[in-house]
């Protein structure tokens, strides 16, 4: 077997496998990347079929050409039914404190709050009604003074709450039972 040198860019410096040369009647795509090889030709009888692995999308016993066997899915993850048309996976949210306290727009919570090198307050709890959380903050407001409070989360330590929480875990419906 012949060895080419490719160089230290993309092969690190190893020798790598000479192309073969194309089977005859079959042309040899040009590389578009000088010093690299190009895609080996496919074998007609493959086309279509390459970036499938085991025995997904191989055509059965009888089945005309070009027909799928199991079902096929899109990049999405959407399943793509035999007429044609896709059906979409369920969309959960992920389970992080921001989704959660979503869930929960409405409800009075009590938030504890570290704050550190701080010579007034290293701690401090803050009591109100949940008006809106994103990936860095919460917004709560004050029922008595209707004052409204813009927190971090990279403060936050944890939250009580006197009622039941909304939360379904993602992937699961309804709330388990124990």
């Amino acid at each position: 077997m012949n060895y080419v040198y490719r160089g230290s860019v993309g092969n690190y410096g190893y020798m790598m496998p000479a192309p073969a040369p194309a089977p005859a009647g079959i042309p040899m795509p040009q590389s578009t990347m000088p010093g690299y090889p190009a895609a080996a030709p496919m074998n007609p009888g493959m086309q279509g079929m390459q970036g499938m692995q085991g025995m997904q999308g191989m055509q059965a016993q009888g089945a005309a050409p070009g027909t799928p066997v199991g079902p096929m899915t899109a990049t999405t993850g959407a399943v793509i039914t035999p007429s044609g048309t896709t059906v979409a996976p369920p969309q959960y949210e992920q389970s992080y404190v921001e989704n959660i306290l979503r869930m929960n727009l409405g409800k009075t919570g009590t938030f504890y709050m570290t704050y550190e090198n701080n010579c007034e307050w290293n701690a401090k709890i803050f009591r109100g009604v949940i008006e809106a959380a994103g990936r860095d903050h919460i917004i709560i407001s004050d029922p008595t003074t209707g004052q409204r409070i813009l927190m971090l989360m990279v403060n936050l330590d944890y939250i009580t709450f006197d009622e039941p929480l909304n939360y379904t875990y993602p992937g699961v419906i309804g709330n388990p039972t124990r």
